[in-house]
């Protein structure tokens, strides 16, 4: 068994109790030389009127060592994949290779200027047009638009087209189906567009019941929403069945693309009848969590919503030359428009085209293998202390809840994420996805080792011991952080959102 204090990597070290920035340096301290001001001093209160300050900013007045040290040990307070194995189910938290930071660093990617004219960045032009069609190939679709600055607003983009679409045929339906195992922001952007979310329960298995489906399918239909494989794990096997079901009504599909790390290069959701769906970069093609939103979420489709897709689009005129000029299409009378600022998060599109190139289809075809293996891996091994929700095969995540350990012990799922703490593991998703009580939602990915996925294992295994032996020292958990555990109800109903002097914090 692992224990708590065994030498796990980078578990143990200096821990910092690192103050505000505000409560740091004395007045007349500074980290920085400036020379004298070469323009006349003004008075803010003639210039700006009411917007002027009444009293002094109070900004912190601190030394150069001080301001590095204050922000350099609030980055070693950060938990991430580069430091240890991190389970986080539906975040697909993979590791990104450096290589792929290596070419988005290259001079010519990272020092583009978005405004260049298009004549002077025609290889950031064909890398775009390069890295759709290889999405498009990978998802089965006709097209990609690699505008969306994440996943959650390629979804958007998503219902924005299919709606644009029946518009266009003079039609305006207003239900879009949802059931319990999809995504959890589809009814957002439902909402977002007018639309109307219908939620409905998946079937006893866990997967979508076509009979429900056909039950709620009419004429004010305008698409389904669907996640495969679901968000509880599992395949919709039904669905080229549901899609054609849905396609007879005159409606669409829109597959939400966040598990698309349990299919890459063995089903394509446009094979699947699919009509469009998201990309969530960071989740399947390593792209950093960040940089503008998750960074990335491009949106792939099939031909009849080409024209409504996100305007400007990349194209390319072949010349007799035989080279090729690369342009952005601004004439797109049936788009939805622009949904953000120049043509997308540029950096994340080379990270992924570096990621595809590496790997190639059968490196991708080994990560989506390796990914199933090892969540099934997972699931066998501590499904006797943690039921698994579904007794069948996963696909890149389990999901397994705290009944049996709770009804022996009374530990609840928060308890046993507490504890994995002290074993330097970050905890996996909880209570999470709804449909299941106490659900602990663990994605292993295909980056991470047997060995590494044996001590998350066996750290499991040895909390559910000591659910049985010593329960209380689950609830005191963790005890090996800077901080115990927190008050999480009033963190979230009472945050602290700015400085306050010491005697103000005190008397809260």
């Amino acid at each position: 068994m692992i224990m708590p204090n065994a030498p796990f990597e980078g578990a143990r070290g200096y821990q910092f109790h690192e103050k505000s920035i505000f409560e740091r340096g004395t007045p007349g301290r500074t980290g920085v030389s400036l020379p004298p001001l070469d323009v006349p001093e003004v008075d803010p209160k003639k210039h700006f009127g009411k917007l002027a300050r009444k009293v002094a900013a109070g900004l912190p007045e601190v030394s150069e060592p001080e301001v590095t040290r204050h922000f350099v040990r609030l980055s070693q307070y950060n938990f991430s994949i580069d430091t240890q194995f991190y389970p986080l189910g539906s975040c697909t938290m993979k590791f990104n290779p450096k290589v792929n930071e290596w070419a988005a660093r290259l001079r010519g990617f990272a020092n583009l200027h978005p405004y260049m004219p298009e004549s002077m960045w025609q290889g950031g032009l064909e890398l775009m047009a390069r890295l759709e069609d290889l999405l498009a190939d990978i998802v089965g679709m006709d097209h990609v638009n690699l505008q969306p600055a994440a996943g959650a607003q390629g979804e958007l983009a998503g219902l924005m087209m299919i709606r644009a679409y029946h518009q266009s045929k003079g039609r305006a339906p207003k239900k879009v189906l949802i059931p319990d195992t999809a995504h959890g922001t589809n009814p957002a952007s439902c909402a977002l567009n007018g639309l109307v979310a219908v939620p409905f329960p998946s079937g006893d298995d866990g997967i979508v019941d076509p009979a429900r489906v056909a039950a709620l399918i009419d004429d004010d239909t305008a698409a389904i929403m669907i996640t495969n494989p679901n968000t509880i794990g599992l395949f919709e096997r039904f669905l080229p069945t549901i899609a054609a079901m849905i396609h007879d009504k005159g409606a669409l599909v829109y597959g939400d693309g966040a598990n698309l790390n349990a299919l890459m290069s063995r089903a394509r959701p446009g094979d699947l009848g699919v009509d469009v769906m998201q990309f969530n970069l960071h989740k399947t093609f390593t792209t950093p969590h960040g940089g503008g939103g998750p960074g990335c979420g491009p949106v792939a489709f099939k031909k009849l919503l080409e024209p409504f897709q996100p305007s400007p689009t990349v194209k390319r005129n072949s010349q007799g030359d035989q080279t090729a000029c690369y342009f952005l299409d601004y004439d797109r009378p049936q788009s939805i428009g622009r949904l953000r600022s120049f043509v997308g998060n540029f950096g994340m599109m080379v990270r992924a085209y570096a990621y595809i190139r590496e790997m190639g289809a059968e490196g991708l075809k080994a990560a989506t293998d390796l990914a199933v293996l090892n969540a099934n891996y997972v699931r066998a091994a501590i499904g006797d202390d943690y039921p698994v929700a579904f007794d069948a095969l996963c696909m890149h995540e389990v999901i397994v809840s705290d009944k049996l350990i709770q009804k022996e012990t009374g530990i609840k799922t928060l308890d046993v994420a507490k504890r994995l703490i002290d074993f330097g593991f970050h905890p996996p998703t909880v209570y999470f996805p709804l449909v299941v009580a106490g659900a602990m939602m663990i994605e292993p990915t295909e980056t991470e080792s047997k060995e590494t996925i044996d001590q998350f294992i066996a750290a499991m295994k040895q909390i559910a011991q000591e659910a049985r032996e010593n329960p209380d020292k689950l609830r005191e958990a963790p005890t090996t952080t800077r901080i115990g555990r927190l008050d999480e109800a009033r963190a979230a109903r009472k945050p602290r959102l700015r400085w306050l002097p010491e005697p103000d914090v005190a008397a809260e």
